[in-house]
């Protein structure tokens, strides 16, 4: 039976993911991580995403990455910022990518999964070089080359079903899918409702807009 393992954030695009993988894959285990986010919200809707799919085994795992990085994103870094970059922004979590990936790539071999599933996307996103096609790329031979299960003649799949797709698309494969929308945070902030002004928040809107559907959570601004 095939099994993927979703790393499952609880955003949208961690979302569409696991609706896909479900779609796929005879069984589904999610990896959230904590690792140091401002936040906290966003693990409590992978919480309900997983048991909305009632997926094989979620695994909330800390990674302490503010002990050892910076970025706007983590507590303690610097206030996110509102207004558009031109370069990669603050909330750039340096190797993020890398790292959780990393991870998920001992449970995968651990448990004998076919697959790693990611909602990177490179087309509506805020520049990371952690969410480029070259670098999942890279991340495959790298996969290839470095796990027992893979060199001796079996493999593991980073899939990244959303890398080439705009956000409205996702949207709209949310919606095709079923997706509970509802259940998912994207905002960079924590609070009951999303900040609307944060690059992600931002990018969610225009996606919902350009799709022409209504986003089911609830906006300060």
């Amino acid at each position: 039976m095939t099994l993927g393992i979703v790393l499952l954030s609880g955003g949208l695009d961690s979302a569409t993911v696991l609706g896909i993988a479900d779609h796929e894959m005879e069984r589904v285990s999610a990896l959230t991580f904590v690792y140091g986010q401002k936040a906290d919200k966003e693990v409590e809707c992978a919480k309900r995403l997983a048991e909305h799919y009632g997926v094989e085994e979620h695994i909330v795992l800390s990674i302490p990455l503010a002990d050892v990085t910076r970025s706007s994103l983590l507590k303690g870094g610097e206030e996110i910022p509102f207004e558009e970059s031109e370069v990669i922004p603050s909330t750039y979590v340096p190797a993020r990518n890398i790292i959780l990936l990393s991870y998920a790539l001992s449970y995968a071999e651990a448990i004998d999964a076919d697959s790693i599933y990611i909602g990177a996307n490179a087309v509506d996103f805020s520049g990371y070089p952690d969410c480029r096609p070259e670098f999942y790329e890279a991340f495959q031979k790298v996969v290839n080359e470095g796990t027992r299960k893979c060199v001796e003649g079996d493999s593991i799949n980073i899939r990244v079903p959303l890398q080439n797709m705009s956000k409205k698309e996702i949207i709209k494969k949310a919606d095709e899918l079923e997706v509970p929308l509802e259940l998912t945070w994207s905002c960079y902030r924590d609070g009951n409702k999303a900040c609307g002004k944060c690059d992600s928040c931002r990018l969610r809107l225009k996606g919902f807009k350009k799709a022409g559907l209504q986003d089911p959570i609830e906006y300060k601004y």
